[in-house]
């Protein structure tokens, strides 16, 4: 399919819920991932506004917090997301067995930790999956290389990549979640991250 991203972006690069129909009407495969952190259940509640059976994709690193799992069971069921888990290939005990602890940003086994625990699970995704249009609830306030982000763009792959909250501020996030009376959780950590405006890799990847 040969799509004019500018044109496509200019038209609804500012309106999340147009943008989510647009991509959705595609007629092609589409998954959206989530991790649960803050405010995503506005990227959850959008997509399956639109089409409730979307294949939901979460890397579940092991290391969440117990407050994210809470809400995660709590926002499946409430949408009732059709939701695909995908885990590392080693369980947190397996791999704290063996290395221990998550290494700090700083420790020279965390490019690794990150590979096992997110970026391997996610390609896993992709391969098994095979989607043609990826929705991701990244936004331009998150780190600066998302500020340079496109809600459209289309990967070296032909994947669609398709950001609709890319441009909403935290302010209109909370808004769309007291409009539709959707829960939030703020108690989120990710051991790849750790500081909240670091990039993991896998939205530099793709």
């Amino acid at each position: 399919m040969d799509l004019n991203i500018d044109s496509i972006n200019e038209q609804y690069g500012n309106d999340p819920e147009a943008l989510t129909r647009w991509a959705l009407g595609l007629g092609k495969l589409a998954i959206c991932t989530t991790n649960f952190r803050p405010f995503e259940a506005v990227i959850l509640h959008m997509v399956t506004r639109v089409q409730p059976d979307i294949p939901i994709v979460w890397m579940d690193s092991g290391y969440n917090t117990e407050a994210t799992y809470r809400f995660a069971d709590d926002v499946t069921k409430r949408l009732s997301l059709n939701l695909s888990i995908y885990h590392p290939r080693r369980s947190r005990a397996h791999r704290e067995a063996l290395e221990g602890s998550a290494p700090t940003i700083d420790d020279p086994r965390h490019a690794s930790f990150t590979e096992e625990v997110k970026l391997e699970p996610f390609e896993r995704a992709l391969r098994e999956m095979a989607p043609d249009v990826w929705f991701t609830a990244v936004r331009a306030e998150d780190t600066a290389q998302r500020a340079q982000m496109q809600p459209v763009s289309v990967n070296d792959n032909g994947l669609i990549k398709v950001a609709p909250v890319l441009h909403w501020t935290a302010k209109e996030m909370y808004q769309y979640l007291q409009k539709h009376d959707l829960p939030n959780n703020f108690d989120y950590f990710d051991p790849t991250k750790v500081e909240e405006k670091r990039e993991c890799g896998l939205h530099l990847q793709h």
